[in-house]
């Protein structure tokens, strides 16, 4: 005759035990998760140096977080349904709990496997000092929002840059009411300007509606685009910002896409 064993209040108290520090495992596995998928944020503000920062997740960071918590929402699942069979076991009179964990070798490989993507995601994303200043230079002068200029780089020359932006407003039916050629003009005088044009158009069916609207905006307009060269020969593009002359004269929301096209326009003349 097999003798069962006996399950006592110890055998219990330790399942418990057990189960409580495996709801801690996934308890700490998605608070980790959720620094790690908001670790991207902290990152780009030391790169941007400015605490002004849209207030959402990006790149990989996002998605190792994500698979962290993913991972304690799992693990909590199935240490409950392990207790639970574990609870069954005893009152059985079981005695077979013998084996690896097989929940904990999961977890410690998921783990370690995590462990080597974000390694090597963070050993492909270092980059030369150098490399960094030039990004670090890019940014701040895409967020001179102060002054209501966004500035873009473009990968054409200033001539170049501003035939593009002819063919795509004509295009697109825009009218070219002038194009001042600064440095052109400071050739005349003895001058010397490095390479600075600046084109003036607009539609009068989007633009008078503003005008209407918010009188004062035709200090502002017809819109205007500057293609002008940096003293180490980089190519910009500058417009005003739709958002600071919608707040500088009180644009309605409605009219706002007839000054947001200068964006949209000034990115396809920089591709």
């Amino acid at each position: 005759m097999t003798d069962r064993h006996t399950s006592g209040p110890a055998d219990y108290l330790a399942a418990e035990r057990t189960f409580l520090a495996w709801i801690r495992t996934g308890l700490s596995l998605m608070g980790f998760g959720f620094v790690v998928a908001r670790f991207g944020l902290f990152l780009q503000a030391l790169q941007l140096g400015n605490s002004r920062f849209p207030a959402r997740a990006y790149g990989p960071s996002f998605w190792f977080g994500t698979a962290l918590i993913l991972l304690g929402m799992t693990v909590n699942v199935l240490s409950a349904r392990s207790h639970v069979r574990l609870v069954r076991e005893l009152n059985r009179g079981g005695a077979d709990y013998n084996r690896p964990s097989s929940l904990g070798i999961a977890v410690a490989i998921t783990l370690a496997l995590l462990g080597l993507a974000i390694a090597i995601y963070l050993v492909s994303v270092r980059e030369p000092r150098q490399g960094a200043a030039a990004i670090s230079e890019e940014n701040s002068m895409n967020a001179n929002h102060a002054t209501g200029v966004v500035t873009i780089p473009c990968h054409r020359s200033v001539d170049g840059t501003v035939e593009n932006l002819q063919r795509i407003l004509q295009g697109k039916g825009v009218k070219l009411f002038a194009l001042v050629d600064h440095s052109g003009e400071a050739e005349k005088v003895g001058m010397a300007l490095r390479p600075t044009k600046l084109l003036i158009f607009g539609n009068p069916q989007a633009g008078t509606p503003l005008m209407i609207a918010s009188p004062t905006s035709a200090i502002d307009l017809p819109l205007k685009i500057l293609v002008w060269e940096d003293a180490d020969g980089k190519v910009w593009i500058s417009y005003n910002d739709p958002a600071y002359l919608q707040a500088r004269h009180g644009v309605p929301a409605a009219l706002i896409p007839n000054i947001a096209v200068v964006e949209a326009l000034a990115t396809k003349a920089a591709e």
